[in-house]
């Protein structure tokens, strides 16, 4: 364990501290603590984008298949790239190639969502066909990874764990960017999500052009979502538990106040949760997405037992 007077310094700029350390904590520990603060933060946006856009409690990237179909286009790219084989393969398999792949997943589940739902008025059953989504995208990756090489399903299970530390600078940079986009569109529409709470026909006669504002915040939450589960997997319950969190501590439907409420509670939570991975006092690393799911299901579970509460 490294002594936090040796942290500070390397903080500081100290060069009399061990090299060592200097390398572990600059290019693992920080990155990784920004890493977690940027998944934290933008999932838990996303949770709050799909609650507030389908007026669901129980709406979320992972519980409507939006984790789902990331994983899908991640597992197109890794189970998929021997199938061009040769230089072409190994071109797909970059950083670029997974958060494309990743996003356009995610993106097109929640547009069928969103379609279906224009049906579809029933709150619990929007997300019975978000599972269904889920479902799908999973017997696809199924057929995909009985065709893949044991090399290519061994990166793609390790990928599915959810890891926060596996990320070099420049990779985080492109996370970082891709999260800048995502809560950029996230401000730009906190003005519409407070009028979408009142419902579709009350937003229109306000002059709201629901068709543009759902687009953006599909685009928003797909750059969220698809771009945080490429880089460190699908992480699951964060997006549903942090916005139910956040609005019990502030008592507000207010998303001027929420949204950066949400961001700050999800970064300190998903903190906390790797904290836990860490297993204190031992050398084991938990997966994150095993703390997150042991955190989040309790959540759920509290959540539809007292759903006639939230639905309003």
């Amino acid at each position: 364990m490294i002594p936090l007077k040796d942290v500070v310094q390397v903080l500081l700029g100290d060069e009399s501290v061990k090299e060592s350390w200097q390398y572990i904590i600059v290019n693992y520990r920080i990155p990784k603590a920004i890493v977690a603060v940027l998944v934290g933060a933008g999932l838990g946006v996303s949770g709050l984008l799909m609650q507030t856009l389908f007026r669901n409690p129980l709406a979320g990237p992972y519980v409507l298949g939006l984790s789902s179909g990331a994983s899908l286009g991640v597992a197109i790219v890794i189970l998929g790239a021997s199938l061009f084989g040769g230089a072409l393969g190994q071109f797909l398999v970059t950083k670029w190639s997974l958060i494309i792949a990743s996003s356009g997943g995610s993106f097109l589940v929640l547009l069928a969502v969103v379609i279906v739902s224009s049906r579809v008025k029933d709150t619990m059953a929007i997300l019975i066909i978000g599972l269904m989504f889920a479902s799908v995208t999973a017997a696809l990756v199924s057929v995909l990874s009985y065709f893949s090489t044991a090399e290519e399903l061994q990166r793609y299970i390790f990928w599915s764990f959810g890891s926060l530390g596996n990320l070099t600078w420049n990779e985080l940079t492109i996370l970082f960017t891709a999260f800048v986009i995502g809560i950029g569109l996230t401000i730009y529409s906190i003005k519409s999500l407070n009028v979408l709470l009142l419902g579709d026909n009350y937003a229109q006669s306000l002059g709201l052009n629901i068709k543009k504002h759902r687009f953006i915040l599909i685009l928003a939450t797909s750059v969220l979502a698809g771009s945080i589960t490429a880089f460190v997997g699908p992480i699951a319950f964060v997006g549903l538990a942090v916005p139910h969190l956040t609005k019990l501590f502030f008592d507000t439907s207010n998303h001027r106040v929420l949204v950066p409420a949400v961001l700050l509670s999800g970064s300190i939570l998903l903190l906390l949760c790797d904290s836990i991975s860490q297993l204190p006092m031992s050398e084991f690393t938990l997966p994150i997405n095993a703390v997150t799911s042991l955190f989040g299901a309790p959540v759920v579970i509290w959540l539809l037992v007292r759903k006639k509460k939230l639905f309003v």
